[in-house]
């Protein structure tokens, strides 16, 4: 099921995200059927769209759904266990800021993640450049962090038709 996207401005953005507990729930894999429905569906409106978090969706859980070429995977109760000294700078933005905007931030590099599949199996994974930052984008929205809170410098930020002019090709 398609559900609303929480925008910026809802407190509900800022509160932390409880661990999933129960991985034979009904819920939890209506969660995750309602993120993936709810990304395709902002893809379509906005042209964008990699990943997904459940506080975007007002379900104050720790999962997040990731769907890129290379990646398509819930994660549940992901953690950060190792983050690369290097960092790039990438423009960030955000379905809960209607993908009007972006802001320059610092993101690392490389990360590993330890997360819970489905079934509740351990996994990991090694993200590297563009996934490495949308999943470190995705995990702050568990911990009630929004892109905005990154920004490099308060006047490092573009408007969504500036930024594909600069950069859209």
């Amino acid at each position: 099921m398609i559900r609303p996207i929480l925008q910026l401005g809802n407190a509900s953005l800022r509160k932390k995200s409880s661990p999933v507990r129960d991985f034979e729930s009904d819920d939890l894999a209506r969660l995750i059927e309602d993120l993936s429905d709810t990304l395709e569906d902002a893809k379509k409106r906005f042209g964008y769209g990699r990943g997904i978090a459940a506080p975007q969706i007002a379900e104050l859980k720790r999962v997040v759904f990731i769907d890129t070429p290379s990646f398509r995977s819930p994660l549940i109760n992901p953690e950060v266990t190792r983050v690369s000294d290097a960092t790039i700078e990438v423009w960030d933005s955000c379905f809960s800021f209607d993908v009007e905007f972006f802001v320059l931030v610092d993101r690392h590099c490389s990360i590993r993640i330890e997360y819970r599949d489905l079934k509740g199996n351990k996994q990991v994974l090694d993200a590297e450049s563009a996934l490495s930052e949308l999943v470190q984008h995705e995990i702050d929205h568990l911990d009630g962090v929004l892109a905005t809170d990154r920004m490099k410098d308060e006047i490092k930020i573009m408007m969504r038709s500036e930024w594909e002019k600069t950069f859209k090709s």
